[in-house]
């Protein structure tokens, strides 16, 4: 079984490869590869890695993954204590005074999932462009700043 590491570098390889469309393309490219993966797990490091999947002009989308994270997240990662979802509302809790930077770096991601932010000192509201992607936004923006996954409730 390979580290939680090796495989989200597996599956950064074969994004960045080939276009992988679902999912399910994925999970089979890692069996290829000798890696079993359920599909919850490939989905936290989908998030963990800032994949996103991008529309083609053919009407078609496909997965992509960012190079290297864009260095003000990283500079900011430290500063997300918990990312959690109602299934309604992301909530995101920083370190006080933090919220503001944080809500910043979320809007300047420009995420399609998210509608708007609104940040206090150290909690932000993150509203979801619709309320099925709730959990998949918090997930998202908890791999964003590399928050783990147990962290995540609702």
């Amino acid at each position: 079984m390979p580290s939680p590491a090796r495989r989200r570098d597996a599956v950064a390889r074969l994004i960045r490869a080939g276009r992988i469309s679902t999912q399910e393309e994925l999970l089979l490219a890692l069996a290829r590869s000798g890696i079993q993966a359920t599909q919850a797990t490939l989905s936290r490091d989908l998030a963990r890695l800032g994949a996103r999947r991008v529309s083609t002009p053919d009407g078609g989308a496909h997965y992509e993954v960012p190079d290297e994270p864009p260095s003000e997240v990283v500079a900011l990662r430290g500063l997300v204590a918990r990312v959690s979802s109602n299934g309604a509302l992301v909530v995101v809790r920083t370190h006080p005074g933090s919220a503001p930077a944080i809500a910043r770096a979320i809007d300047l991601a420009r995420l399609p999932e998210v509608l708007g932010t609104i940040a206090g000192d150290d909690t932000i509201f993150v509203a979801p462009a619709r309320e099925k992607q709730c959990r998949a936004l918090a997930k998202q923006i908890a791999g964003m700043f590399a928050v783990e996954p147990s962290a995540l409730t609702g």
